[in-house]
């Protein structure tokens, strides 16, 4: 006889579901785990034989075969016990066989029988709602788990309470989803004293999630600016929330259940290397790009980064998603985030000020910024500088803008473009228009497009340029609550543009 459970294997962002068989032979006592099972799977042997020990169940003196189907994916991780320990205990006629075969298992199992909690509940269960299975897994993971409406999870404390379940002598309770979490204390834009044109680019970028780039000598508010911005983004679409929740899911990040509306703010070191920023590794992990999806990434001393990270940023601002290569498969993993990146004009910091600067300025910020590709910087929709920050203004009272005055505007702004995009699949926001849609839906008055081309010929705009100031001039007049982009609009994002310290 042969019985069949089901469990998933994590090709990137995607489950893949693995069929779990189990053949209970004559011959001599063997328990053979096949079909490309790594260390921790082939382990699962161990675990099962002791966990069935402790609960008085003697495995049979005859060959156990578990064969996990499709034979060629290779399979990883411990949250593949539970599926293999419910396929050997429906071939002894131990739970009903049926049952089994209609979920989706997964967990990890204690040599006491206890099951630990296991990366990946959530696209698990979003999985099983797909193929119309119920969800088996461990406690821990029930409220995560609980999130997906179109399958039952039945998330037990150990392997002896799901067996009982199974035999109905006790029955376990669906589980419910966990809380959802909220924002942690959002830091206030008033708490900032001056800087006003930096606020003004955070709240452009906000709404229209436009990348920025500040440049600006130490001690000037970059850092203490950029920790603002979550609090100007609304809040995430349901749809946005699960996508989010699948990345942190698999990077084992959600704590009890809960799912967080709020949008991720990532502001990995500049050490950090090409595997923990955009992905990969022997696993093939998501990086920082990805647990970033739907929010921010904060990449402070931007130069600082290795130049060969940061050019592998290029193409997957464009395009929202990272496929990582290997000679067996392509993972994919999605990746839109806003890009705000911070840097000191030169290495020292102290370009504009000759008192302070070093005696090879100003090569030292060519040389320093020219770390920076061309490419890269032309991404970059919005530039400004920083400038230190005088005295007077930090003995004067905070007078500027509260985050939530400011948060409604970027809200109304953000409203106005889903009503202007709602034809158009996956697009939002004023930046994620294509230049043909730019085209369709984003027009200019003949003086203004005079203008806007006068301007791009003088200062030699490539065309991703040119887009991508009108781009911001729209969000700029969506801010206003302007419906045509006028000259204001146009000649404030071209000042966004043009920065000298990264022009020179």
């Amino acid at each position: 006889m042969i019985t069949r459970a089901h469990t998933v294997a994590f090709e990137g962002f995607e489950p893949r579901e693995i069929t779990v068989e189990c053949a209970i032979m004559p011959g001599l006592p063997q328990f053979t785990i096949v079909s490309l099972p790594d260390k921790a799977v082939s382990e699962a042997k161990e675990r099962i034989r002791a966990a069935l020990s402790a609960m008085v169940i003697a495995l049979p003196s005859k060959r156990i075969t578990i064969n996990l189907i499709p034979a060629d994916v290779p399979k990883m991780g411990s949250h593949f016990d539970l599926a293999i320990a419910l396929a050997m205990l429906a071939a002894l006629e131990i739970i009903p066989a049926e049952d089994v075969a209609e979920a989706v298992s997964l967990g990890e199992l204690s040599l006491d029988g206890r099951l630990n909690p296991v990366i990946g509940a959530l696209p698990a269960a979003l999985h099983a709602a797909e193929t119309e299975k119920a969800l088996f897994c461990p406690q821990e993971c029930g409220p995560e788990a609980a999130w997906v409406d179109g399958t039952q999870v039945i998330a037990a404390q150990s392997l002896m309470a799901l067996i009982q379940h199974l035999k109905g002598t006790r029955p376990i309770e669906a589980a419910h989803p966990g809380d959802v979490i909220a924002d942690a204390g959002l830091k206030d834009m008033q708490d900032v004293k001056g800087q006003e044109r930096a606020k003004r680019a955070l709240e452009i970028a906000a709404a229209g999630r436009h990348h920025l780039l500040m440049v600006g000598p130490p001690g000037s508010g970059k850092s203490m600016l950029s920790a603002r911005l979550p609090g100007l983004l609304p809040n995430m679409s349901p749809l946005e929330a699960l996508e989010t929740s699948i990345i942190k899911s698999l990077s084992g990040a959600i704590n009890k259940g809960g799912i967080e509306r709020s949008r991720p703010f990532r502001e990995p070191h500049h050490t950090a290397s090409m595997a923990a920023l955009i992905g990969g590794g022997r696993h093939a992990k998501s990086g920082e790009i990805s647990l970033a999806h739907n929010g921010v990434l904060f990449l402070d001393e931007f130069p600082e980064f290795p130049r060969f990270v940061l050019d592998a940023l290029r193409q997957l601002i464009e395009t929202g998603e990272v496929i990582i290569s290997r000679a067996n498969a392509h993972i994919k993993y999605p990746c839109k985030f806003l890009l705000l990146a911070a840097a000191n004009p030169c290495k020292c910091g102290y370009l504009s000020d000759p008192d302070r600067a070093c005696s090879r300025a100003p090569l030292c910020g060519q040389d320093y910024m020219g770390r920076i590709s061309g490419p890269l910087m032309d991404r970059f929709d919005i530039r400004i500088e920083v400038p230190a920050v005088a005295f007077q203004d930090l003995d004067a009272p905070a007078l500027g803008e509260r985050t939530q005055n400011i948060a409604e505007r970027v809200l109304t702004a953000r409203e106005m473009q889903a009503k202007r995009f709602e034809t158009y699949k996956e697009i939002t926001t004023n930046a994620d228009a294509s230049g043909q849609i730019l085209e369709t839906c984003i027009t200019l008055a003949r003086p203004e497009k005079d203008f806007l081309v006068q301007v791009a010929e003088k200062f030699k705009f490539s065309a991703r340029a040119f887009h991508r100031i009108l781009r911001v001039s729209r969000t700029i007049a969506d801010l206003d609550g302007s419906s045509d982009i006028e000259r204001p609009h146009l000649a404030e994002a071209l000042s966004f543009r043009l920065m000298t310290a990264v022009e020179s």
